[in-house]
Protein backbone atom coordinates (compact mmCIF):
# COMPACT_ATOMS: atom_id res chain seq x y z
CA UNK A 1 0.00 0.00 0.00
CA UNK A 2 1.38 3.41 -0.98
CA UNK A 3 2.03 5.84 1.85
CA UNK A 4 -0.42 8.51 0.64
CA UNK A 5 -3.17 6.38 -0.89
CA UNK A 6 -6.44 8.29 -1.39
CA UNK A 7 -5.16 11.52 0.18
CA UNK A 8 -6.03 14.79 -1.55
CA UNK A 9 -2.91 16.95 -1.52
CA UNK A 10 -2.56 20.58 -2.64
CA UNK A 11 0.90 21.89 -3.51
CA UNK A 12 1.65 25.55 -4.27
CA UNK A 13 4.45 26.58 -6.60
CA UNK A 14 4.27 23.16 -8.20
CA UNK A 15 5.36 24.05 -11.72
CA UNK A 16 9.09 23.63 -11.15
CA UNK A 17 11.85 22.97 -8.64
CA UNK A 18 10.96 21.67 -5.20
CA UNK A 19 7.21 22.01 -5.77
CA UNK A 20 7.26 19.87 -8.89
CA UNK A 21 9.36 17.22 -7.14
CA UNK A 22 6.87 17.15 -4.26
CA UNK A 23 3.95 16.70 -6.68
CA UNK A 24 5.79 13.84 -8.38
CA UNK A 25 6.63 12.11 -5.10
CA UNK A 26 3.08 12.47 -3.78
CA UNK A 27 1.58 11.08 -6.99
CA UNK A 28 3.97 8.12 -6.88
CA UNK A 29 2.79 7.40 -3.33
CA UNK A 30 -0.84 7.16 -4.46
CA UNK A 31 -2.08 10.67 -3.64
CA UNK A 32 -4.52 12.69 -5.68
CA UNK A 33 -2.45 15.83 -6.27
CA UNK A 34 -3.62 19.34 -7.08
CA UNK A 35 -0.68 21.21 -8.60
CA UNK A 36 -1.05 24.98 -8.28
CA UNK A 37 1.11 27.79 -9.60
CA UNK A 38 0.86 31.39 -10.81
CA UNK A 39 2.46 30.38 -14.14
CA UNK A 40 -0.41 28.81 -16.08
CA UNK A 41 1.55 27.56 -19.08
CA UNK A 42 4.30 25.86 -17.08
CA UNK A 43 1.87 24.72 -14.40
CA UNK A 44 -0.48 23.03 -16.87
CA UNK A 45 2.48 21.39 -18.56
CA UNK A 46 3.86 20.03 -15.27
CA UNK A 47 0.43 18.80 -14.16
CA UNK A 48 -0.04 16.97 -17.43
CA UNK A 49 3.41 15.44 -17.24
CA UNK A 50 2.92 14.18 -13.69
CA UNK A 51 -0.74 13.19 -13.90
CA UNK A 52 -1.86 15.85 -11.41
CA UNK A 53 -4.88 18.11 -11.39
CA UNK A 54 -4.24 21.74 -12.22
CA UNK A 55 -5.48 24.93 -10.54
CA UNK A 56 -4.05 28.39 -11.14
CA UNK A 57 -3.19 30.15 -7.90
CA UNK A 58 -1.48 33.42 -6.99
CA UNK A 59 -0.70 32.72 -3.33
CA UNK A 60 -0.68 36.45 -2.53
CA UNK A 61 -4.30 36.79 -3.72
CA UNK A 62 -7.07 36.16 -1.20
CA UNK A 63 -9.56 35.91 -4.06
CA UNK A 64 -7.51 33.10 -5.63
CA UNK A 65 -7.53 31.19 -2.35
CA UNK A 66 -11.29 31.64 -2.13
CA UNK A 67 -11.61 30.17 -5.63
CA UNK A 68 -9.43 27.22 -4.62
CA UNK A 69 -11.65 26.65 -1.58
CA UNK A 70 -14.69 26.53 -3.86
CA UNK A 71 -13.00 23.96 -6.09
CA UNK A 72 -11.49 21.87 -3.27
CA UNK A 73 -13.42 22.48 -0.03
CA UNK A 74 -11.92 19.46 1.76
CA UNK A 75 -8.29 18.30 1.58
CA UNK A 76 -5.89 16.07 3.51
CA UNK A 77 -2.47 17.65 2.88
CA UNK A 78 -1.39 21.23 2.17
CA UNK A 79 2.14 22.08 1.06
CA UNK A 80 2.81 25.82 1.17
CA UNK A 81 5.83 25.77 -1.10
CA UNK A 82 5.46 28.83 -3.37
CA UNK A 83 7.98 31.55 -2.64
CA UNK A 84 10.32 34.11 -4.14
CA UNK A 85 13.77 35.34 -3.21
CA UNK A 86 13.17 38.90 -4.39
CA UNK A 87 16.07 38.64 -6.83
CA UNK A 88 14.01 37.39 -9.76
CA UNK A 89 14.12 40.76 -11.55
CA UNK A 90 17.59 41.87 -10.50
CA UNK A 91 20.44 41.30 -8.06
CA UNK A 92 19.29 43.72 -5.38
CA UNK A 93 20.78 44.78 -3.00
CA UNK A 94 18.33 43.59 -0.36
CA UNK A 95 20.40 44.43 2.68
CA UNK A 96 18.71 46.14 5.66
CA UNK A 97 20.03 49.57 4.61
CA UNK A 98 19.29 49.61 0.88
CA UNK A 99 16.26 47.37 0.29
CA UNK A 100 13.24 49.39 -0.78
CA UNK A 101 9.90 49.10 0.98
CA UNK A 102 8.40 48.00 -2.33
CA UNK A 103 10.87 45.10 -2.56
CA UNK A 104 10.23 44.19 1.07
CA UNK A 105 6.45 44.13 0.53
CA UNK A 106 6.75 42.10 -2.68
CA UNK A 107 8.70 39.33 -0.99
CA UNK A 108 6.44 39.25 2.06
CA UNK A 109 3.26 39.30 -0.02
CA UNK A 110 4.23 36.01 -1.64
CA UNK A 111 6.14 34.29 1.15
CA UNK A 112 4.52 35.48 4.37
CA UNK A 113 0.99 36.36 3.24
CA UNK A 114 0.93 33.32 0.95
CA UNK A 115 1.78 31.01 3.83
CA UNK A 116 -0.79 32.63 6.12
CA UNK A 117 -3.54 32.31 3.50
CA UNK A 118 -2.50 28.74 2.72
CA UNK A 119 -2.60 27.71 6.36
CA UNK A 120 -5.97 29.40 6.87
CA UNK A 121 -7.40 27.64 3.82
CA UNK A 122 -6.00 24.30 4.98
CA UNK A 123 -7.43 24.57 8.50
CA UNK A 124 -10.86 25.33 7.09
CA UNK A 125 -10.55 22.51 4.54
CA UNK A 126 -9.42 19.96 7.15
CA UNK A 127 -11.56 20.82 10.16
CA UNK A 128 -14.57 18.70 9.10
CA UNK A 129 -12.45 15.54 9.23
CA UNK A 130 -10.35 16.89 12.07
CA UNK A 131 -7.21 15.43 10.53
CA UNK A 132 -4.58 16.59 8.05
CA UNK A 133 -1.02 17.71 7.52
CA UNK A 134 0.16 21.23 6.68
CA UNK A 135 3.74 21.49 5.44
CA UNK A 136 5.32 24.94 5.19
CA UNK A 137 8.48 25.48 3.16
CA UNK A 138 10.74 27.75 5.17
CA UNK A 139 14.53 27.86 4.74
CA UNK A 140 17.82 27.78 6.56
CA UNK A 141 17.57 31.51 5.99
CA UNK A 142 14.61 31.53 8.38
CA UNK A 143 16.87 30.41 11.22
CA UNK A 144 19.98 32.54 10.64
CA UNK A 145 20.40 36.12 9.42
CA UNK A 146 21.19 36.78 5.75
CA UNK A 147 22.47 40.38 5.41
CA UNK A 148 22.17 40.47 1.62
CA UNK A 149 18.65 39.01 1.55
CA UNK A 150 16.96 40.65 4.51
CA UNK A 151 13.41 40.50 3.14
CA UNK A 152 13.69 36.84 2.17
CA UNK A 153 15.25 35.82 5.50
CA UNK A 154 12.60 37.70 7.49
CA UNK A 155 9.80 36.11 5.48
CA UNK A 156 11.16 32.62 6.03
CA UNK A 157 11.56 33.30 9.75
CA UNK A 158 7.91 34.38 9.82
CA UNK A 159 6.93 31.09 8.17
CA UNK A 160 8.91 29.17 10.78
CA UNK A 161 7.13 30.91 13.64
CA UNK A 162 3.65 30.87 12.07
CA UNK A 163 4.00 27.11 11.63
CA UNK A 164 4.24 26.72 15.39
CA UNK A 165 1.24 29.00 15.99
CA UNK A 166 -0.87 26.98 13.55
CA UNK A 167 0.24 23.70 15.13
CA UNK A 168 -0.69 24.88 18.62
CA UNK A 169 -3.99 26.36 17.47
CA UNK A 170 -5.04 23.11 15.80
CA UNK A 171 -4.10 21.13 18.90
CA UNK A 172 -6.13 23.52 21.08
CA UNK A 173 -9.20 22.76 18.98
CA UNK A 174 -8.73 19.06 19.56
CA UNK A 175 -7.97 18.40 15.90
CA UNK A 176 -5.38 15.95 14.63
CA UNK A 177 -4.24 18.54 12.12
CA UNK A 178 -0.47 18.83 12.19
CA UNK A 179 1.69 21.68 10.92
CA UNK A 180 5.46 21.44 10.41
CA UNK A 181 8.12 23.37 8.51
CA UNK A 182 11.02 22.29 6.30
CA UNK A 183 14.21 24.33 6.17
CA UNK A 184 16.34 23.57 3.09
CA UNK A 185 19.64 25.30 2.49
CA UNK A 186 21.28 25.22 -0.97
CA UNK A 187 19.04 22.95 -3.05
CA UNK A 188 19.82 22.86 -6.75
CA UNK A 189 16.74 24.35 -8.44
CA UNK A 190 16.20 26.70 -11.42
CA UNK A 191 16.59 29.60 -8.97
CA UNK A 192 20.33 28.94 -8.91
CA UNK A 193 20.78 28.99 -12.68
CA UNK A 194 21.24 32.76 -12.89
CA UNK A 195 23.84 32.66 -10.12
CA UNK A 196 25.78 29.69 -11.47
CA UNK A 197 25.57 30.38 -15.20
CA UNK A 198 26.28 27.63 -17.71
CA UNK A 199 29.89 28.23 -18.73
CA UNK A 200 32.76 25.73 -18.80
CA UNK A 201 33.55 26.53 -15.16
CA UNK A 202 30.07 25.47 -13.94
CA UNK A 203 31.35 22.67 -11.70
CA UNK A 204 33.91 25.01 -10.12
CA UNK A 205 31.16 27.55 -9.45
CA UNK A 206 29.01 24.87 -7.84
CA UNK A 207 31.89 23.79 -5.63
CA UNK A 208 32.53 27.38 -4.58
CA UNK A 209 28.88 27.85 -3.62
CA UNK A 210 28.93 24.91 -1.22
CA UNK A 211 32.53 25.09 0.03
CA UNK A 212 31.34 25.98 3.55
CA UNK A 213 28.78 23.15 3.63
CA UNK A 214 30.15 20.17 5.60
CA UNK A 215 28.79 17.69 3.01
CA UNK A 216 30.30 19.78 0.18
CA UNK A 217 27.35 19.53 -2.19
CA UNK A 218 23.95 20.94 -3.05
CA UNK A 219 20.83 19.23 -1.81
CA UNK A 220 18.39 17.78 -4.33
CA UNK A 221 14.70 18.47 -4.84
CA UNK A 222 14.05 14.74 -4.38
CA UNK A 223 15.53 14.89 -0.88
CA UNK A 224 13.17 17.72 0.06
CA UNK A 225 10.24 15.85 -1.50
CA UNK A 226 11.06 12.78 0.58
CA UNK A 227 10.66 14.84 3.76
CA UNK A 228 7.32 16.09 2.48
CA UNK A 229 6.15 12.51 1.93
CA UNK A 230 7.14 11.69 5.51
CA UNK A 231 5.31 14.71 6.94
CA UNK A 232 2.23 14.09 4.80
CA UNK A 233 1.86 10.45 5.82
CA UNK A 234 0.99 8.55 9.00
CA UNK A 235 4.61 7.87 10.00
CA UNK A 236 4.89 11.45 11.30
CA UNK A 237 1.58 11.36 13.18
CA UNK A 238 3.15 12.52 16.48
CA UNK A 239 5.08 15.40 14.93
CA UNK A 240 3.64 18.91 14.93
CA UNK A 241 5.12 22.38 15.37
CA UNK A 242 8.52 20.96 14.42
CA UNK A 243 11.14 22.11 11.95
CA UNK A 244 13.19 19.77 9.77
CA UNK A 245 16.49 21.19 8.56
CA UNK A 246 18.03 19.90 5.33
CA UNK A 247 21.30 21.80 4.98
CA UNK A 248 24.22 19.39 4.57
CA UNK A 249 25.32 20.11 8.13
CA UNK A 250 25.60 23.92 7.91
CA UNK A 251 23.77 24.66 11.15
CA UNK A 252 25.63 21.92 13.02
CA UNK A 253 28.76 24.06 13.15
CA UNK A 254 32.13 23.78 11.47
CA UNK A 255 33.42 20.56 9.94
CA UNK A 256 37.00 21.82 10.27
CA UNK A 257 39.30 20.00 12.69
CA UNK A 258 40.95 21.93 15.55
CA UNK A 259 44.01 23.70 14.22
CA UNK A 260 42.76 23.86 10.60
Amino acid sequence: MAKLDNLLCVVTGGARGIGKAVCKAFAEEGARVVLTDIDEAEGRSAAGELGCEWHKLDVASEADWDALAQAFPAIDVMVNNAGITGFEDGPGPHDPEHASLEEWHRVHAVNTDGCFLGCRYALRAMRAKGTGSIINMSSRSGIVGIPGAAAYAASKAAIRNHTKSVALYAAQQGWRIRCNSIHPAAVLTPMWETLLGNGPDLEERKAAMVKDTPLKRFGTVEEVAALCVYLAGPDSGYMTGSELTLDGGLLAGSAASPGD
